[in-house]
This record gives C-alpha cells, sequence and structure tokens, in this order.
C-alpha cells in the first residue's frame, strides 16, 4: 500500500464538505463509498485512518451495500469503527439490501436474484448492523427495482424497523420514476441513489432528476466518474468531455475530477456524489468541488461534449 494514499496536503486544504438534508436524513454532500474496501487489502487500522480522514474533510457519510465486497466490505468497515467506537457518532451509515448473489457466505442462495420481503429484508438489517458493529443505520436502500415489490408489505416492514430504532430513514437505488413512485405512495422515501455522468446522461432525460427536483428528494450518484472512464476511456465521447474538464481545470486551478464533480453538483436537484476512492486526496478533490459554481455555459460545454452536439 501506498502511505501517501492516507495522507492529505498540509497546505491548500479545501473547506470542510457541507451537511445537507433529503426527506430529513442528513448526509454529507461527498459520500464516502465503500464498494471496492475488500480489494484495498489494508488492515483495520488503516481503514481507520481512512474513516477519519474522510470526516476531516467533512465526509461524514459513508455507502455500504450487504453484497459489497462478497458480504465482507461491512465487517471491514465495522472492525475498523470498532477501532474508535466514538466516530459513529460523527457520521451517518447508508446501506444497502435486497439483492442476494451466490456466494460461498451465503450458501441458501442458488441463484443471482432481487428480493424485497420482509423476511429477507429484517435479515439483512440485523446482519448488516452485525458486521458494521452498530446499532441503527441511518439509511437503508433497496438496493434494486424488484419485479416482485410488494410495495405495501415493505412500508410495513419500513415502520417495523423505523419502530424498532434499527433504521431511521429508507430510499431506494436504481428505480425508474415510476418505481419511485409507486414505493413513495406507500412509505415516505429519502434519496434515490441513480448512475449519472457525463458519460450517463439518461437521468437527465428520463425525469429522474425532475422527479427528484420536484419532490425536494436529493438524489445520491454513483459512478461520478463513470467507473473512472470519464478518464481512462478511449470512447469519442469520453475524449470530447477530458478536453473540456482539462480546460476548465487549468482556468480554475483544480484537478479535472473537481470539474467533474462540480458539473453534477451544479443541477438544481442537488445532488449527493458517491466518491469511491482509497486514497484521501482523491476525496478532497470531490470536496473541492463544493467550492465551485459552473456557470451555464460552462456547464452546457461538459453537456455539449458528451452529446457531440449543441443543444436544439
Amino acid at each position: 500500500m501506498n502511505r501517501d494514499d492516507l495522507t492529505l496536503p498540509s497546505h491548500g486544504l479545501p473547506r470542510q464538505a457541507p451537511q445537507v438534508q433529503t426527506g430529513g436524513a442528513q448526509m454529507s454532500r461527498i459520500v464516502a463509498g465503500a464498494w471496492r474496501m475488500a480489494e484495498w487489502q489494508r488492515s483495520p487500522q488503516d481503514h481507520l485512518r481512512w474513516i477519519e480522514g474522510c470526516l476531516s474533510l467533512g465526509i461524514t457519510t459513508f455507502d455500504h451495500a450487504d453484497i459489497y465486497g462478497d458480504y465482507g466490505a461491512e465487517t471491514l468497515f465495522g472492525q475498523a469503527l470498532a477501532l474508535s467506537p466514538g466516530l459513529r457518532q460523527r457520521m451517518q451509515i447508508v446501506s444497502k439490501c435486497g439483492i442476494r448473489l451466490v456466494s460461498a457466505h451465503r450458501p441458501a442462495h442458488q441463484i443471482k436474484s432481487y428480493d424485497t420481503s420482509a423476511e429477507h429484508v429484517m435479515a439483512s438489517v440485523d446482519a448488516s448492523l452485525r458486521a458494521l458493529q452498530t446499532d441503527c443505520l441511518d439509511v437503508l436502500l433497496i438496493h434494486r427495482p424488484d419485479c416482485l415489490l410488494r410495495a405495501d408489505e415493505f412500508a410495513r416492514c419500513a415502520e417495523d424497523l423505523r419502530q424498532a430504532g434499527k433504521v431511521r430513514h429508507v430510499g431506494v437505488s436504481n428505480f425508474n420514476v415510476h418505481q419511485f413512485s409507486l414505493l413513495h405512495h406507500h412509505t415516505r422515501l429519502v434519496t434515490n441513489q441513480i448512475e449519472w455522468s457525463p458519460l450517463h446522461m439518461q437521468p437527465l432525460e428520463d425525469g429522474t432528476l425532475d422527479q427528484a427536483q420536484m419532490l425536494g428528494l436529493r438524489p445520491m450518484i454513483w459512478s461520478p466518474l463513470a467507473g473512472g472512464g470519464l478518464f481512462t476511456s478511449e470512447d469519442a465521447a469520453a475524449r470530447r468531455v477530458r478536453e473540456v474538464l482539462d480546460a476548465l481545470a487549468r482556468e480554475w486551478g483544480c484537478d479535472p475530477a473537481t470539474v467533474a464533480c462540480a458539473w453534477l453538483l451544479r443541477h438544481p436537484s442537488g445532488p449527493i456524489p458517491i466518491w469511491g476512492s482509497r486514497r484521501l486526496g482523491v476525496m478532497q478533490q470531490a470536496v473541492a468541488a463544493c467550492q465551485l459554481s459552473l456557470s451555464a455555459e460552462d456547464w452546457y460545454r461538459i453537456w455539449r461534449a458528451a452529446k457531440g452536439h449543441d443543444v436544439a
């Protein structure tokens, strides 16, 4: 491991990421993603240093899912948190359930499938709480739309979890407008965690971000850099976007990733991007975006680069 990954520059630190509200749930404007934590091959002490570094940047919200790291990432986070239990009061933990992976850790699963039954959700929440070594999830999300979702059953389950003090808020991930409306009709949702980046523009076109703005519920954004493809892909759209990001970064005196994050933050739905890097310096680049305000023309320069044509 490169020890510099866990070191923040001693000068030029940006202000901390601000705190925001979505449907009554508090989150930091930039969220730390734990998806790849099992791949980092770090000790609990180093995981703790990463957590502490994120908190020092004002990144107080950590995004998990029961399946991350083949059902192991939550345990790694919990082991780190156990070294400094007081940190739990300074953070919000988001986790997801509803996907059943075929795994040696879940021998009863015969095929990959979805399960949003009350029985499965209750068991998943209990397992996540044990792994994370905490007594409550700040936000629980359904990870993927389940064709067999019974909205009324899940609503009762969500209320039971709230009443038991195991979950404070509920939301969804990857739901389309109609799926979100159905479940939101039955129980109060606080967010929809969706994929969005200059290389994945669908939420701008399918009504997802419009619905978020209409309901006043900030969307969480996964893969905001297109899984790294924004800076590594040789696709024509990626090359065009990089050219614009590089030019704006030179103008602003920042990293191109900061500009890409600022492009997301500029949207009036109030997006909350998830940054999943093991490197604190990269997390810092996202926080720096909170201090930028792209003009409409600069925003549309990136849009035009992504689309390959002017607006109509």
